[in-house]
């Protein structure tokens, strides 16, 4: 076993394999999406893989390093998308963050998979010191990653400028980053997309009427 670049726990390369990687880390990110990291055992993510236990020893090293795999899958497919919208040259400002905002609860309440959100679910673990270290340092060093990308938009977007959010932009950033924690929560609880849009609708008035009337 080595590290990669990242530090993260990196599989030494072995014999071919005998199954789909990717197909076995869209299985494993699903379990662990639904169950967490700790509430995952070995038996739940490879009965849904469709390997035996040997088999994910060989081609992951164990179940951290699986676990760091499946989390980077969940940010390439299911995320990375979602912060293309709030850079959409010719859309308005809070029609974009209204899309991105709407498009992350979509994927909560998507009854086609696991509800929620796959980091948020297993961020909440960390206090219970439970997740093992490299595991816990991925989680920890993405955490501030959508909070960062839209303090950053509200600082150098145009719009955001005129409208004086540049000047409260991590206060901003803060408040739809811990909303979309929220909603992640909610939409495991039952409620749906319609529900929690009015959240979002509240949350987006009450900028535009608090932050962009101060300055």
């Amino acid at each position: 076993m080595e590290k990669s670049s990242k530090g993260y726990l990196k599989l030494a390369s072995g014999r071919k394999r005998e199954f789909d990687e990717t197909t076995a880390i869209e299985a494993a990110m699903h379990v662990f999406w639904q169950k967490g990291y700790v509430g995952a055992s070995l038996t739940d993510l490879t009965q849904s893989m469709g390997i035996n236990k040997p088999s994910m020893y060989s081609a992951f090293g164990n179940k951290e390093a699986l676990f760091i795999r499946a989390a980077e899958h969940y940010l390439a497919t299911k995320m990375q998308a979602c912060s293309v919208i709030l850079l959409e040259p010719t859309v308005p400002l809070f029609t974009r963050l209204k899309n991105y905002m709407m498009t992350i609860v979509a994927m909560q309440c998507d009854p086609e998979q696991p509800k929620g959100c796959f980091l948020a679910l297993c961020q909440s673990e960390l206090a219970g010191g439970d997740i093992p270290e490299q595991a816990t340092m991925f989680l920890t060093s993405i955490n501030q990653a959508p909070k960062n990308a839209l303090s950053d938009l509200f600082q150098h977007d145009a719009e955001a400028i005129t409208l004086g959010l540049n000047t409260h932009a991590n206060a901003i950033a803060l408040s739809l980053y811990t909303l979309l924690k929220g909603t992640a929560s909610m939409a495991r609880s039952g409620f749906s997309v319609s529900e929690l849009e009015h959240a979002i609708d509240n949350m987006l008035s009450g900028i535009r009427l608090k932050y962009s009337a101060l300055d």
